[in-house]
């Protein structure tokens, strides 16, 4: 099995009520009804959440994702109340909260392609489609796709797999009005994210959302296009046929499968503790993908 090699105990915060422990956030109700959203330093791979911590990763997605809401207010509504973190919440809470509108959330991963790699690869190799789509001959890793495809999924528990599903599996859970205003509105906000990230030197290959409804208003929920919930490639390496470098966990990834972490995937046991090395570089992609989609100055 895998999942945590050790679950945190939750905060205990007055006023808030904790729901969830997920891989990488903790989520807790206030007096008001208000979803607090609490980005950790925590980290996945493979399924498991490592027993070590990546400095400022839940800060770096947070705010990232506070640039984005911005950058898409006009596209689509998101559920942000504030990142001010409640009376009472712990010092480390600061940059890393977001007080949430409560959503009915609709339970598909809401994932778009620009290009092939990952499970939408390896689904091409064997069928010549991704979720029931069919894709012309000849693409390899990192191709280019002739249009921004929607290729949902079902979403996972904590250390289970989330599962690509088609289009009109999609329509038989939600509807298929639903459905409909769901392919359009990712593939929206995907080409927007695209060519803001182009104009920054970056391609945005692949990103998934997750939406709900507030009332009868589709709004885009959790967390957005930040480095844990897409794929991100430096425009300037591009070059299709092999992996391509990423502003992701591509170095934890790397460590816990080379011969130096002694860890064997397939023996499902729990991962080792990261080298620094390993946490250092890691944390400084985050922070480099931070800084050139945003502009900014991450100190």
């Amino acid at each position: 099995m895998s999942g945590f090699v050790e679950k945190p105990e939750p905060r205990e915060v007055p006023g808030l009520v904790h729901l969830h422990t997920g891989k990488v956030r903790d989520l807790y109700r206030n007096a008001s009804g208000d979803l607090v959203m609490v980005a950790s330093d925590r980290i996945s791979a493979y399924d498991w959440v490592l027993p070590t911590e990546i400095p400022d990763k839940g800060r770096v997605l947070t705010q990232l994702s506070l640039w984005w809401f911005d950058q898409l207010a006009d596209l689509v509504p998101h559920h942000v109340l504030s990142s001010e973190p409640p009376e009472g919440a712990p010092a480390d809470w600061a940059g890393r909260t977001l007080v949430c509108k409560a959503l009915d959330m609709v339970p598909v991963e809401c994932v778009a392609r620009g290009y092939l790699t990952g499970s939408g690869l390896k689904e091409y190799e064997q069928t010549r489609t991704v979720c029931g789509l069919a894709l012309p001959h000849g693409l390899v890793d990192g191709s280019e796709l002739p249009a921004a495809v929607f290729t949902p999924a079902t979403k996972a528990a904590v250390g289970e797999h989330d599962e690509n599903v088609s289009y009109e599996e999609v329509a038989r859970q939600v509807g298929a009005e639903t459905a409909a205003e769901l392919r359009q509105t990712t593939l929206a906000v995907y080409a927007r994210a695209r060519d803001t990230a182009r104009e920054r030197g970056l391609i945005l290959a692949d990103t998934k959302f997750e939406f709900g409804f507030d009332g009868g208003e589709l709004v885009l929920a959790d967390e957005v296009l930040t480095p844990d919930s897409s794929r991100f490639w430096p425009a300037e390496e591009w070059e299709p046929g092999r992996a391509q470098p990423s502003f992701d966990k591509q170095f934890v990834r790397d460590w816990l499968t080379s011969p130096e972490s002694g860890w064997d995937r397939a023996a499902e046991r729990p991962t080792p503790p990261l080298p620094e090395k390993v946490v250092e570089a890691t944390r400084a992609k985050y922070i480099e993908a931070y800084e050139r989609l945003t502009g900014l100055n991450w100190d």
